[in-house]
């Protein structure tokens, strides 16, 4: 009995099995690679917190990540387009945040996460709206007003 037991365990773990194992581990380690690197947040400058005021253009209710986008009027008089990436629809809905939060010509202050790259975008924290409605992070933000 145990010598037939030895070459059953002989014949499931010679050179051939075990190559196979171990490339199915290996392939399967790769296919959550990609899903782990997806969520990196270290494009954001954690370190630079900071707000600004704009008039919404353009809400993106979506999977896996929203978006707003906000016109900014710049000291100079021109105009910057901004975007900010924030949670999937799936987890907002649950946040109680529906697609109509916030309509094309909405103005708002955003609290935000800049881009260490420089481009107008960031990962928003927090946003509120000229009427006092608020979403998230808004310590040290008053609600904006037209100028």
């Amino acid at each position: 009995m145990m010598k037939k037991l030895k070459e059953e365990v002989t014949l499931l773990f010679d050179g051939s099995s075990l190559k196979t194992i171990a490339a199915v581990l290996m392939l399967s380690g790769m296919l959550f690679v990609p899903a782990i690197a997806h969520h990196s947040t270290a494009m954001f400058d954690h370190n630079d917190e900071r707000s600004i005021t704009g008039v919404v253009t353009k809400f993106d209710y979506i999977n896996p990540h929203s978006w707003i986008f906000i016109e900014v009027t710049n000291d100079d008089g021109t105009v910057t387009n901004w975007g900010f990436g924030m949670s999937a629809a799936s987890r907002l809905r649950r946040m109680r945040l529906s697609p109509g939060n916030w309509k094309k010509g909405d103005l708002i202050t955003v609290k935000f996460y800049p881009l260490k790259d420089g481009r107008p975008a960031g990962a928003l924290r927090g946003v509120i709206n000229s009427d006092g409605k608020t979403f998230r992070d808004v310590e040290g933000l008053t609600a904006p007003t037209a100028s």
